[in-house]
C-alpha cells in the first residue's frame, strides 16, 4: 500500500477533477503490475496496473489507494476490468466519497466473491486527496493562498514600480504550483495593474483541457478587453455583481470569457458564491494569487485551507504596500494558526508553507 501511495503522489499529473490514485498488483509475494491515474480522461490506476500485469493478474491481490469506481465516466468502470482479470482480493485504503461510487465498488466486488479489506493507511490516502475530499464534503474547492513578500511583509515599494520581488527559482516554483491546481484567482486591481497571463510556463507543460482556469473578481465588470486574460490562451472566468452592464458582459462573452453573476455581501462579491460556482465547474483546487484586498477577504471569511508565502530577503521599508489589504485582519483571534509548517530555501528566497489549523 505504501508503494501505491508513492505512485499516487509522484506519478500522477493533471488528474483533476479525478482524485490521485495508485495501484499495485501482487501475486506470489511479487509485484506483477502497478500504475497511477493518468491525466483526466485517461485510464485509472487500476487499469494501468492490470495492463502491466497481463495474465499474471489472475489470482493476485490488488492494493489501491481509493475504492475502484463502478460507474461510467470518461472511462468504463474499473470494477469490470478487475473482475475480468481474475483478481481474487482487493485491499483499499479508503472508500471513495464521490456519490456515484461511495461503497458501490466494494459492494460489486464482494458480490462477485472477492475478498475486500478497507482502511489500510487510510489517513495517508485521505491526506493525498484532501482537495478532492474537501470539494465533495464542503461543496467548494480547496483554497491555496500564495503571496510573494519582502522580509518586512510588503509586496511593492511606495512607487509601485517593482515587478518581481523574488528571484527566478522562486518564480519557477510558482509555476510548478500553478501546474497542480485547477484555477488561479486574482482581483480586478491586480488584473489591471500587473496584466498577468496566469498561465503555466514550464518546459513541456501540456494539459488537454487548457486548465488551469483564470478567474477574476470584477464587481464593476471593467476588465480590459485587450488584457492578457482575454487572449484565449486559457479559459477565463469573470465573477461580477448581480446587475452588470449588459454591453460589457456581451463584449467579454464575445471574447470567449464566461461571466458569472454572484450576490454582494457588504458591497463585496460573495466569496462563498464564487467558490460554489467554481465547484460546479469541477474546480477542486483554487490558487488565490492576490492582490492584498483579495487575500484579506479570503482570510477574513476563513476560506483559506493552505498557504504558500514566498519571502524575499529584500527590505522595502515604510510606505511600501503590505500583502494584506485594508486594515488587515481585525483582531489577533482572527489570525490563522498554521500546522504542518515548512520553511524551504529556494535560491536566495524562502517559501513558507502550511495548512490552516482547525
Amino acid at each position: 500500500m505504501r508503494r501505491a501511495l508513492f505512485l499516487a503522489e509522484t506519478k500522477t499529473r493533471y488528474t483533476s477533477p479525478n482524485p490521485k490514485v495508485g495501484a499495485v498488483l501482487v501475486r506470489g509475494g511479487r509485484i506483477v503490475g502497478e500504475g497511477a491515474t493518468q491525466p483526466y480522461g485517461g485510464p485509472h490506476a487500476e487499469i494501468v496496473a492490470l495492463r502491466m500485469a497481463g495474465a499474471k493478474a489472475k489470482g493476485s491481490t490488488l492494493y489501491v489507494t481509493l475504492e475502484p469506481c463502478a460507474h461510467f465516466g470518461k472511462t468504463p468502470p474499473c470494477v469490470d476490468s478487475i473482475l475480468r482479470a481474475g483478481v481474487k482480493k482487493v485491499v483499499a485504503a479508503m472508500r471513495d466519497p464521490y456519490p456515484l461510487v461511495k461503497g458501490r465498488g466494494f459492494q460489486r466486488l464482494r458480490g462477485a466473491g472477492l475478498t475486500v479489506r478497507v482502511g489500510l493507511l487510510e489517513r495517508e490516502a485521505a491526506a493525498l486527496n484532501q482537495s478532492f475530499i474537501r470539494g465533495l464534503s464542503a461543496g467548494r474547492p480547496w483554497v491555496l493562498l500564495k503571496a510573494a513578500v519582502s522580509a518586512d511583509g510588503k509586496i511593492s515599494p511606495p512607487t509601485g514600480r517593482s515587478r518581481w520581488i523574488t528571484g527566478e527559482k522562486a518564480r519557477r516554483r510558482v509555476h510548478e504550483i500553478r501546474s497542480k491546481v485547477d484555477a488561479i484567482l486574482v482581483g480586478r486591481k491586480t488584473a489591471g495593474k500587473d496584466d498577468p497571463s496566469l498561465t503555466v510556463r514550464l518546459p513541456g507543460y501540456r494539459r488537454k483541457d487548457v486548465w488551469p482556469l483564470r478567474v477574476v473578481l470584477d464587481s464593476g465588470l471593467s476588465l480590459d478587453l485587450n488584457s492578457r486574460l482575454t487572449d484565449g490562451k486559457a479559459r477565463t472566468v469573470v465573477f461580477t455583481g448581480p446587475a452588470p452592464s449588459r454591453t460589457r458582459q456581451k463584449a467579454l462573452e464575445k471574447k470567449g470569457i464566461l461571466v458569472f453573476q454572484v450576490p454582494l455581501v457588504k458591497k463585496m462579491l460573495s466569496l462563498k458564491a464564487v467558490l460554489k460556482n467554481l465547484s460546479s465547474l469541477q474546480v477542486r483546487t483554487l490558487l488565490v494569487e492576490g492582490g492584498g484586498e483579495v487575500h484579506q477577504s479570503f482570510l477574513r471569511e476563513r476560506l483559506v485551507d493552505e498557504f504558500a508565502i514566498f519571502i524575499s530577503p529584500r527590505i522595502l521599508g515604510p510606505g511600501a504596500k503590505a500583502w494584506l489589504g485594508g486594515d488587515g485582519l481585525e483582531g489577533f483571534l482572527l489570525s490563522p494558526l498554521l500546522k504542518n509548517v515548512k520553511l524551504e530555501q529556494v535560491g536566495p528566497d524562502f517559501i513558507l508553507t502550511g495548512q490552516r489549523k482547525g
